[in-house]
């Protein structure tokens, strides 16, 4: 068990890897160079704990230390009690759910390896907005995708914001970077997925007919916001498709539209799912 420690100067050392949690360039940087990432909320800690990450320290106000008792009881990682102000200075706002835990990293799995048991996945390429990244992340999780892999320029799917939006959800769908891009791809093909590029285009097979074929193993690619997939990704898929629209609504947010399409690839049509 741990014993709370009260830290009153926001310059403490030992509150490093809790500062600057607003600087967005910063912490792209620091975090995967450090092999650290940041959970915010008790949920959101508790998710991280049981999906297998080391915590290295846990941040709280005074008031938190209770609901967290738990979990310092089985802990004996450091942790710090700071009063309000002191956690506004050190992270650079205000922490309003009073509970922050400096996890470990856990080393990326092989694309082979995450493909191997797999029969729906995620690709995803250049979507580098990490609400994005969140809330695809929580829809790949709710609607049974198997495993997700990011291009490497995608944004980092354990960055604070993109575990926050996705509720600890990053935690439950395994994930791995393709290293060469679009190359990469031959991976997927090779382990028998069929490649859908999700687009607007209306020339695009609409995606109720793709699914209607009852495809063994398929994988799902998505692009950046506004701009898509790019012509080398769509020129490496198998089949472009899209989702109908109406109104005159040309195309949705790529978290929007992530969902639409996981629950349709998801979905069993015998059950009427």
């Amino acid at each position: 068990m741990a014993d709370p420690v009260l830290v009153e100067d926001p310059d403490d050392p030992r509150l490093r890897d809790y500062s600057g949690l607003t600087d967005v360039a910063l912490r792209r940087r620091r975090e995967p160079a450090e092999g650290l990432f940041i959970a915010e909320g008790d949920k959101v800690i508790r998710r991280a704990l049981a999906a297998g990450y080391p915590m290295r320290s846990m941040l709280l106000s005074a008031k938190w230390t209770e609901a967290m008792a738990d979990v310092i009881a089985h802990t004996s990682t450091p942790v710090y009690v700071v009063p309000p102000r002191v956690a506004e200075q050190v992270t650079g706002y205000h922490v309003h759910r009073g509970a922050l835990a400096a996890m470990r990293r856990l080393p990326l799995p092989a694309p082979a390896r995450l493909l191997a048991g797999a029969h729906r996945v995620v690709v995803l390429e250049s979507v580098n907005d990490h609400t994005n990244i969140g809330a695809i992340f929580r829809s790949a999780a709710a609607l049974g995708m198997d495993a997700v892999l990011l291009s490497p320029d995608c944004a980092d799917p354990l960055y604070r914001r993109s575990v926050k939006v996705s509720m600890g959800a990053v935690f439950a769908v395994p994930y791995a970077r393709l290293d060469a891009w679009p190359d990469g791809l031959h991976t997927l093909r090779d382990a028998g997925f069929t490649l859908l590029a999700l687009t607007p285009d209306p020339a695009a097979v609409p995606l109720g007919e793709v699914v209607a074929g009852r495809l063994d193993r398929a994988a799902l690619m998505l692009g950046a916001e506004g701009s898509g997939l790019t012509p080398r990704a769509l020129a490496a898929a198998d089949v472009r498709t899209r989702i109908p629209m109406a109104h005159g609504v040309d195309s949705l947010n790529v978290g929007a539209a992530a969902a639409v399409a996981f629950y349709a690839v998801s979905a069993d049509p015998a059950a009427g799912t």
